[in-house]
């Protein structure tokens, strides 16, 4: 059977109930019948025109916020990339046939972005419901007292309702703002050194899943370099908090350890005392220049990739852990020593980078062994935005991501 020729365009015109399409400035580009219908204007009047322009506030209520919060909603559709859900809203239409004469409105609306294909809105989906007959019906019976006095504490609860929406939308904004401060704080970009190294941060967008990922690059004693990611489970300030510990007390026992495996012990033995710490997982590899070796040990972390000049990429997972603090009882964690010949890459990376909800790890991990292979020639700073570009959603991630590469 074939599939049937469908005219998205008389669809759209005939779906029940308000929707509208904007423009990412705010610009009408298409309303369907019912819009035109129930917002008692012509096609002529809306297409083409600012949307407060063709719907201004009602200058006779100088507490009106409809204009305000539908702009607020439109924005955080095109800024997040997700649906917004509006409250209850007043917001009153002027008469076409009589200027200035102001007809009290109801109104539920929900604004959706569509996406281009490099993740960007391009267009806002406008669906209202118009709802005042409804909130009208709730008191007839009661007669017009009852009536208002029902009408006005609906909306009263649906206001109020909103207004929680925003105070928690603020408080979420600034939490995830305090967060990424203090990560950025504790992550600085590492200065002048005499290795070729690359490290990054990106965090999650649109949401506070962010400030768990960490990197670090240690000069060791004997003239080897330690670099180490890691991953701390939870979110926001307690996990920039964790992570500062972690990140910090993983720095200093690399420096005195014998090893990358003794380093993660003492970590694993530090992280049980940390809030926040439980269940982190970290990778650390030493990279000796004197004998070209590799020596890594991961604590339930991705493995560290190798990639050599001839374009072959090696996963490191000979030294593979729980993470920090899982076991009841501590074991000595595992190491491994790889080879390495000159011009080949180090990559350490967190689970960012590779994981999908949708899709088996292995998965993320060809995809990044393809990218390295296609950018093998690159120095660590072109490779590190290369990865980035080729791995992390256009939209944006829904997880943070730290990596960390070195040209050996």
């Amino acid at each position: 059977m074939r599939d049937p020729q469908i005219d998205y365009a008389a669809v759209f015109h005939a779906l029940p109930g308000m929707v509208a399409l904007l423009t990412p400035d705010l610009v009408y580009v298409d309303a369907n019948d019912d819009f035109l219908r129930l917002a008692g204007r012509t096609r002529e009047q809306v297409l083409g025109r600012y949307i407060f322009d063709v719907f201004p506030e009602n200058p006779n209520e100088p507490a009106a916020a409809g204009m305000r919060e539908t702009r607020e909603s439109m924005e955080r559709a095109l800024a997040t990339g997700e649906r917004d859900t509006m409250a209850l809203l007043r917001y009153d239409i002027e008469d076409p046939h009589r200027p200035g004469q102001w007809q009290e409105h109801y109104w539920s609306p929900v604004n959706a972005p569509v996406l281009g294909p490099d993740g960007r809105a391009v267009l806002i989906v406008h669906r209202v419901e118009e709802v005042t007959d409804l909130i009208r019906a709730f008191g007839r019976r009661g007669g017009d007292t009852r009536d208002r006095v029902l009408e006005a504490e609906l909306y009263t609860r649906a206001r109020e309702l909103q207004e929680l929406n925003e105070r928690l939308r603020k408080a979420h904004a600034r939490e995830r703002e305090v967060a990424l401060a203090l990560q950025a704080a504790m992550l600085p970009v590492p200065g002048p050194s005499r290795h070729r190294t690359a490290v990054r941060y990106r965090p999650a967008i649109g949401a506070l899943n962010v400030c768990g990922d960490w990197y670090d690059l240690a000069d060791l004693p004997d003239g080897g370099l330690a670099a180490s990611v890691g991953d701390v489970v939870g979110h926001g300030l307690v996990a920039a908090c964790a992570m500062g510990q972690l990140r910090s007390a993983l720095s200093a026992a690399c420096r005195v350890a014998d090893g990358p495996g003794q380093a993660l012990d003492a970590l694993g033995l530090y992280a049980r005392s940390v809030e926040g710490a439980e269940s982190s997982t970290a990778a650390t590899a030493f990279v000796d220049w004197g004998d070209r070796s590799i020596v890594y040990s991961c604590a339930g972390h991705p493995p560290p990739a190798l990639l050599s000049p001839d374009g072959a990429v090696t996963f490191l997972d000979g030294a593979t852990d729980p993470p920090l603090g899982a076991r009841p009882e501590h074991v000595p964690r595992l190491q491994a020593s790889a080879p390495f010949v000159a011009d080949s890459v180090l990559v350490l990376y967190t689970d960012g980078l590779i994981e999908r909800r949708d899709e088996d790890i292995d998965v993320g991990l060809d995809r990044l062994a393809d990218s390295l292979t296609r950018h093998r020639q690159a120095d660590p700073d072109a490779l590190a935005d290369a990865l980035l570009a080729d791995l992390l959603p256009p939209k944006g991630n829904t997880d943070d991501t730290a990596l960390v590469i070195i040209r050996l």
